[in-house]
């Protein structure tokens, strides 16, 4: 997916938000905001929108000083999905179709994402949970069902932080034996890294590995050697969020993404409305 016009604007409110959640000084907001505008202008819009947030995410970095950004923010959100999980899970276990409601429940966790939303609350993830239960589901529900009884080799790749306790949830649900997970290579906007997969308790679960880049999202041209042998053995990748989208879905592999279609571009690509839950074959 090539980076449209319209996400210009996006990248420059997105910087604006880091900046404000880094420091209070304005003077700080418009040099940021300035390097941003500079970066832009050098863009290149065949890339997917991830890509290009890499190049101002990791000026934020730079300019601020701290490796992860958003880690005071990720650790809490994952302190309120690990509170959530024990009922989640109870409700999923008792469900007539537990596969589909741990489905429901991961795309629910898909609103925790500061690139579209820095000022996302509690409250906000309490309402989307209680929302999915009740929202369609569009997409290959059976085709995915049927992808996952047949896998061999599962590729679960995570998106955010906090949400990663949801995509647990769903882990639990398939054959794990056969799953690896894989999370970002280095922090990026508040996107799941080695740590938060250790803080969801998933690094006992399954094997984890992490794909070398800081991308928010799924570019396989910088991820590691590893992580593409992983992401080509895979007779099944599960994409979660609209980065890991935007990134894979020119992609010719067995993929299905799961995610909340959360703005205008995504949801003109796929032809759903905003707001939509997408569980969408690839391929």
């Amino acid at each position: 997916m090539k980076t449209s016009l319209d996400c210009l604007p996006c990248f420059l409110r997105q910087s604006l938000e880091a900046a404000r959640f880094i420091t209070d000084d304005p003077g700080i907001h418009e040099q940021i905001l300035r390097q941003v505008l500079r970066s832009a202008a050098e863009m290149e819009l065949r890339q997917p929108p991830p890509v290009m947030a890499r190049i101002f995410y990791r000026r934020l970095s730079e300019m601020s000083g701290l490796e992860d950004i958003y880690r005071p923010a990720k650790d809490r959100f994952n302190r309120l999905a690990m509170e959530l999980a024990p009922e989640l899970r109870s409700r999923i276990k008792e469900d007539a179709d537990p596969l589909m409601t741990a489905v429901r429940v991961a795309i629910a966790g898909n609103v925790i994402d500061f690139g579209i939303n820095g000022g996302i609350s509690e409250e906000d993830v309490h309402k989307a949970i209680k929302k999915a239960f009740a929202e369609p589901l569009a997409g290959q529900t059976e085709e995915f069902r049927d992808a996952v009884r047949q896998a061999k080799k599962i590729l679960y790749l995570a998106d955010n932080a906090g949400e990663i306790v949801f995509d647990r949830l769903l882990i639990e649900q398939l054959p794990i034996e056969r799953v690896v997970l894989g999370v970002r290579g280095r922090p990026v906007i508040n996107d799941a890294t080695i740590a938060d997969a250790r803080a969801a308790g998933l690094t006992d679960m399954v094997k984890v590995i992490d794909n070398g880049s800081d991308v928010p999202g799924t570019a396989l041209a910088f991820c590691s050697e590893e992580f593409q042998r992983a992401f080509s053995d895979a007779d099944l990748v599960i994409a979660k969020g609209q980065g890991n989208f935007e990134t894979l879905s020119e992609e010719p592999a067995p993929v299905f993404f799961l995610f909340k279609v959360k703005c205008p571009v995504v949801a003109s690509h796929v032809g759903m409305p905003l707001g939509t839950h997408v569980l969408l074959k690839g391929g």
